[in-house]
């Protein structure tokens, strides 16, 4: 029982770690890592991801609200979409057989490497709106988030913060800071549909949380030390590893 705990403890530490580095949330290692060592179904690990990074976003957004890098404002608006997709999000996730949703996760995790590698280059492209639009903006990105975040198991910040970064004008720190407390309601809701579908084991959880909350610490602290670029190469590396193996995920033979 302990050894178990103690695999539960390393796997949150690890997503912690590898979220912290690169500023995006742990479920994109977490999920592959709980398929892969714990055995889990796909579908639970996706259920079972998102509860644990509710308590990332908690965790991360009280730090950034310390330190002055949050805008409640932005983050309402973005939740107030977020809520009502996380949970069709969830559903469709749900309903998909366990090879489809692998196939869709490798997906999106080649498209999150691809984001992470062309980040230092969108900036040139970007023209922040501001009224209406900008408002506009929020609420739609919210939209596309929630649902991407109850289907994939994941936070949502790999979409929200380009967004506000490059689409409303926000500086990276506040839009990481509103995309961690956004995650809050709207990752609760997909997480508790995921839990009403059966798919959030819950005896995970007391060991998962604290390793991601000391390796978000941990690595938010190395981040600041190590070169941002090799990071980014490194971690799009293995993303892009993982998610061409998700990619060939066979179909079951009739």
């Amino acid at each position: 029982m302990f050894r178990t705990q103690l695999a539960y403890l390393f796997i949150g530490f690890i997503a912690g770690i590898f979220g912290g580095l690169v500023g995006l949330g742990g479920g994109v290692v977490m999920i592959p890592l709980m398929v892969g060592i714990l055995k889990m179904s796909q579908h639970q690990a996706h259920g079972t991801s998102l509860v644990a990074l509710v308590f990332t976003g908690i965790a991360g957004a009280i730090t950034y609200a310390l330190k002055g890098s949050i805008d409640i404002v932005a983050s309402v608006l973005l939740a107030s979409t977020a809520i009502f997709t996380a949970r069709a999000g969830a559903h469709y996730a749900h309903a998909l057989a366990e090879w489809k949703l692998k196939r869709a996760f490798g997906g999106f995790l080649i498209a999150v490497s691809l984001l992470l590698l062309s980040k230092p280059y969108l900036s040139f492209l970007s023209e922040p709106t501001s009224g209406v639009a900008k408002i506009a903006t929020l609420l739609f990105t919210g939209v596309f988030t929630g649902f991407l975040s109850g289907m994939m198991g994941v936070g949502g910040g790999t979409i929200m913060v380009p967004a506000m970064v490059l689409l409303a004008g926000f500086t990276q720190h506040i839009a990481q800071g509103v995309s961690l407390l956004a995650m809050v309601p709207a990752g609760g809701v997909g997480a508790f549909t995921h839990w009403r579908l059966g798919n959030v084991k819950t005896v995970l959880l007391k060991s998962l949380v604290p390793g991601i909350l000391i390796g978000t610490y941990l690595g938010g602290t190395l981040a600041h030390v190590l070169s941002e670029g090799a990071l980014r190469l490194s971690f799009a590396a293995v993303l892009i590893w993982t998610g061409t193996r998700y990619l060939r995920t066979k179909a079951p033979q009739d």
